[in-house]
């Protein structure tokens, strides 16, 4: 009789390759294609493994990758424990980068299952969000990208103008207003030569068509943060100078059950605005922030910095105190900032969480 059948995964868009083991035996290769028929035989054969020896618990481990956690949900539905590693945080053994194979990486997810179940071992494992809020993430994902979107064509038309020593008359509004968009147009209908004007007609199109789809997702934001378990944390977050409706849901999306943290060291190191440490002997260096976890966070965290120091006395105060010295302190004062913003973030999202009438699942 076994205590587990254990199993590593190495997944991709088109296949699964498979080693399983029981307990301490030697691993078994399978391969199954990743369709909803390759995960249903894939499933079988794990439940038929654990009958075979004494109804063993099966336990999967697979990377974080593009794919999202569906082949977590469907392991988890038939009955099996599976987690979800990092793939940075996934120690690699020497020459592993040379001699890459998929049988080799499943072997490797199996080995690092194993001691992790019959020795104790840490599993840098992911915290996997629960289903309202994967889904919640696509909506305020979708806003900043289609952002995204907008400032890179934005850019392509300032780009285009310059190539074509465009100079906006004194008549004309800031960019982007209702008489400057009405000058474009004119500019690319009849004065622009017929190439680089049709293709400034284009770029004009595509920048409404997304300023449009960002008004829509903003609405859709906004209808969102009216339902129960965010409503109060919003309220209580967009108290502060330069944290918005946006700013306040991709934290409370990205981040989602605040109350997993205990510490404010927690929080920082999550969002990737620590520092990172280079020891040796009796030296001790410090170096750049580790950029680890969503740099979605960061960002919306760096604009919410510089709105608040904009408005802010008393951030303008400690900002100044930090960026005194030799050296670009004004950018690792920024951080700082950053990190301040974070925190106070996580402690009042929390206490509003906890308030809230419906809880998050965990």
């Amino acid at each position: 009789m076994s205590q587990y059948i254990i199993v590593g995964v190495d997944a991709h868009s088109d296949s699964l390759v498979v080693k399983w083991a029981a307990d301490k035996a030697e691993p078994e290769q399978m391969t199954y294609p990743n369709t909803s028929n390759g995960r249903r035989a894939l499933q079988k054969k794990l439940a038929r493994a654990s009958r075979q020896h004494g109804d063993a618990r099966v336990v999967c481990a697979y990377e974080a990758s593009y794919q999202g956690t569906g082949l977590r949900r469907d392991l988890q539905q038939a009955g099996f424990t599976c987690h979800v590693l990092a793939p940075t945080k996934i120690a690699r053994p020497a020459g592993g980068q040379k001699q890459k194979a998929d049988p080799r990486d499943a072997e490797h997810l199996l080995e690092l299952l194993r001691a992790h179940l019959l020795a104790g071992n840490s599993l840098p494992a992911i915290w996997v969000p629960d289903q309202q809020t994967l889904e919640d993430r696509e909506v305020v994902r979708g806003r900043l990208e289609v952002a995204k979107k907008l400032g890179r064509v934005r850019s392509q038309v300032a780009s285009l103008m310059a190539r074509w020593d465009v100079t906006r008359p004194g008549s004309v509004g800031g960019s982007w207003t209702r008489s400057w968009c009405r000058w474009a147009e004119e500019l690319a209908q009849s004065i622009l030569p017929p190439g680089p004007g049709q293709w400034l007609l284009s770029l004009l199109r595509q920048a409404a068509f997304l300023q449009r789809e960002r008004a829509r997702l903003d609405t859709l934001i906004a209808q969102l943060s009216l339902q129960d378990r965010y409503r109060q944390p919003v309220r209580a977050l967009t108290s502060r100078c330069g944290i918005g409706l946006l700013v306040a849901m991709v934290f409370l999306t990205e981040l989602g059950d605040l109350s997993r943290f205990s510490n404010r060291r927690q929080i920082a190191a999550y969002v990737g605005l620590v520092p990172s440490s280079h020891d040796s002997g009796e030296r001790e260096r410090k170096g750049h922030i580790t950029r680890q976890g969503s740099f979605r966070v960061r960002k919306v965290l760096c604009q919410a910095a510089w709105v608040a120091l904009r408005h802010s006395a008393q951030v303008q105060k400690a900002y100044a105190r930090i960026a005194q010295g030799p050296g670009k302190r004004h950018k690792i004062a920024i951080v700082a900032l950053m990190r301040r913003l974070a925190v106070w973030m996580w402690h009042v999202g929390l206490r509003a969480q906890r308030a809230a009438p419906v809880a998050l699942p965990t």
